[in-house]
């Protein structure tokens, strides 16, 4: 299977974002976006999905961190998408249960080609630190509907905001390591009776 990385820029009034994606990395990040806990749980998919990831993000923070946010998870749905190229051989169904003390999360994602999200995660507070929970679903959504794939989100129970959030992205993080994976028995093959994904 040839290379699967990919480099994506998305620049707009509100953010400059560049995102560096190798799915078949070793789980580095280089991370610099002006919002620290977004950071962290981007690490936490680089290093629980084996993939190098680079992000780079000048956004309106002076406003708030939601265009931040959710053109990061634009920006990252380009870049696995194009890594991907035509999905010929992958896995591409992928899924992870991850727990955090009191805290459960399942993530399962479909490279289907259809952009859908369903989010099921109740936070106890609005915030975990400064960061506003709320633009977690705004990144998810924007990653679904660029990387056009299927993810199904679910806190299966949690009470500490931060070990919610911390679940739901190593989760992610195995869910697409799973399904960006290449298949050794679908090699060459599509994995869709359609013929194209």
């Amino acid at each position: 299977m040839s290379s699967r990385k990919a480099q994506v820029k998305r620049d707009t009034l509100e953010t400059r974002i560049e995102v560096s994606v190798n799915l078949d990395g070793g789980g580095k990040a280089v991370l610099d976006t002006g919002v620290p806990f977004l950071e962290h749980m981007l690490d936490q998919v680089a290093r629980h999905g084996l993939l190098d990831l680079e992000v780079k993000a000048q956004g309106d923070l002076h406003i708030d961190a939601h265009h931040t946010v959710e053109d990061i998870g634009i920006t990252l749905g380009q870049a696995c998408a194009q890594a991907l190229g035509d999905k010929k051989g992958i896995r591409r169904y992928g899924h992870a249960y991850v727990p955090l003390d009191e805290a459960l999360s399942r993530v399962v994602l479909d490279f289907s080609g259809r952009p859908g999200l369903e989010y099921a995660v109740s936070f106890p507070r609005a915030r975990i630190g400064e960061f506003d929970v709320d633009l977690l679903h705004e990144f998810f959504q924007g990653f679904v509907n660029h990387a056009q794939v299927t993810l199904h989100i679910d806190c299966l129970r949690g009470e500490n905001a931060h070990h919610i959030a911390e679940t739901v992205f190593k989760a992610f993080g195995r869910a697409l390591r799973m399904a960006a994976e290449p298949d050794p028995r679908m090699a060459g093959m599509m994995p869709s009776t359609k013929g194209s994904l």
